[in-house]
């Protein structure tokens, strides 16, 4: 399992931010922003990784930011497969990565 001591990568200043929103992920608080993508939330929280690969287990998080790749797929409130990159943050959404 990735480390959660990680530093936070969320830009502080000269910033313009949307409303301030609350999201779990694993059933972790993450703060979050009215207009940024779920990935980007997930990223700014110290999280790198997404899902592990099957059968070889191999990383993957966050890599196009376009919906492309497929690399950075969610559970959203129990739909599975979701692409992160491209789903604006709701407030209270519940977000489960695929990290086994």
């Amino acid at each position: 399992m990735e480390s959660r001591n990680q530093l936070p990568i969320r830009l502080d200043s000269n910033v313009e931010r949307g409303r301030p929103v609350q999201i779990a992920v694993d059933g972790e608080p993450i703060e979050a922003y009215e207009g940024e993508s779920l990935a980007a939330a997930i990223l700014a929280s110290g999280r790198r990784v997404f899902r592990h690969t099957h059968p070889e287990g191999q990383p993957r998080g966050i890599f196009c930011g376009m919906g492309v790749c497929y690399e950075c797929l969610v559970t959203v409130a129990g739909r599975e497969r979701v692409r992160a990159c491209i789903v604006p943050v709701e407030d209270g959404m519940r977000v489960t990565t695929m990290i086994e």
